[in-house]
């Protein structure tokens, strides 16, 4: 388990809660990533924000305040998957995922990838996750397996569905928990199959909860940033009573 991961009791809500900054430049990331940073302390890199900006895109998000969260799922022949990590990781990213789909020595190469990175350039170690099945997939079968790669690898984590928290923290009990999927109780799910609430969510011991549209598509964002931050914080609260 990377030392960045504090126990549950030292985590806030704010800890816990991660934007996904799915916009076409680095000028409309920071705008949103700046309306939402009092309530979310983690910024999502994908894939669109990531073909517009590359690297440049994850010290500005820090510079707010932010851990950002390098969400590329990495999928290719080892040798290419950790120099890619390695690269990755002296950007300072606190997380760096991976297709759990590209096998246990894939994975692995990313993992030592991903920490040399850091290491040579004096940065945390970050937290290596392992993609085990997208939230949009409703077949959810080959989870199991993708578990037992990613704890096999080294890695410190996984992004999974709500419905598969309990399951990663009986074989793994340290892995970090990262889970999109997240829509109002009675909200569109959009291209997604496997969903929950925030509160749902956070109730079943989700360590990072990545949201998307239920904040940035509204029409006023720091209000539903601050609606998805009190409903998470009471899951908490319910928790530790």
């Amino acid at each position: 388990m990377s030392p960045q991961v504090a126990t549950e009791l030292d985590i806030t809500a704010r800890d816990r809660l991660a934007i996904g900054l799915d916009v076409p430049s680095l000028d409309e990331a920071l705008q949103l990533a700046g309306d939402v940073s009092p309530w979310f302390g983690v910024a999502k890199v994908g894939l669109e924000l990531y073909s517009a900006a590359g690297p440049a895109s994850v010290e500005p998000l820090r510079e707010l305040g932010m851990r950002v969260f390098c969400d590329l799922k990495l999928h290719d022949i080892p040798t290419t998957v950790g120099r890619a990590a390695r690269v990755l990781g002296r950007l300072g990213v606190t997380y760096l995922n991976f297709h759990a789909a590209g096998g246990v020595d894939m994975l692995r190469a990313g993992v030592d990838g991903v920490f040399d990175g850091a290491r040579e350039a004096g940065r945390t170690a970050p937290v290596p996750l392992a993609v085990t099945v997208l939230t949009s997939d409703p077949d959810a079968s080959a989870f199991d397996e993708r578990l037992a790669a990613a704890i096999e690898a080294g890695c410190g984590g996984v992004v999974c569905s709500v419905h598969e928290i309990a399951r990663v923290k009986r074989a793994q009990k340290d892995f970090v928990t990262v889970v999109p999927g997240v829509r109002a109780e009675d909200g569109d799910r959009h291209d997604q199959a496997r969903v929950g609430s925030p509160a749902q969510i956070a109730s079943a011991g989700a360590d990072l909860l990545v949201v998307g549209r239920l904040v940035s598509a509204a029409a006023d964002r720091r209000a539903a940033a601050r609606r998805v931050h009190q409903s998470v914080a009471d899951a908490l609260e319910n928790r530790r009573v």
